[in-house]
């Protein structure tokens, strides 16, 4: 079974991010939504399937809201991560470490 998926920690605060919407597209059609909980990750992979389709994928992290919480002007609202499938039955982990003026990622595991 191949999946993708994510989590979302607050670096600058040392915790899990919750309550951020994510989405899924691949060729701008949506694939999949979900939030963030209180361990910062979604419930569910935003995909589960028997083969993902290789080519360009993008997660969009909803992250204004939760930015704003500590600051009513956030530097970042929405967060766009392309990557690229190469692997049908790969595990894509793509975690978000995010900041008020700074954000990483990296492909996990």
């Amino acid at each position: 079974m191949a999946r993708i998926s994510t989590h979302v920690l607050d670096v600058e605060r040392g915790q899990p991010a919750a309550g951020i919407p994510i989405e899924l597209y691949r060729g701008g059609i949506l694939l999949g939504s979900s939030k963030t909980n209180v361990d910062g990750r979604t419930d569910e992979p935003l995909l589960t399937v028997d083969r993902v389709e290789p080519g360009c994928y993008e997660l969009v992290f909803r992250a204004g809201d939760y930015l704003s919480r500590r600051d009513p002007d956030p530097f970042y609202n929405d967060i766009t991560i392309r990557f690229r499938v190469s692997d049908a039955t790969g595990n894509y982990h793509i975690p978000l470490l995010l900041a008020a003026h700074g954000y990483s990622t990296y492909r996990g595991s």
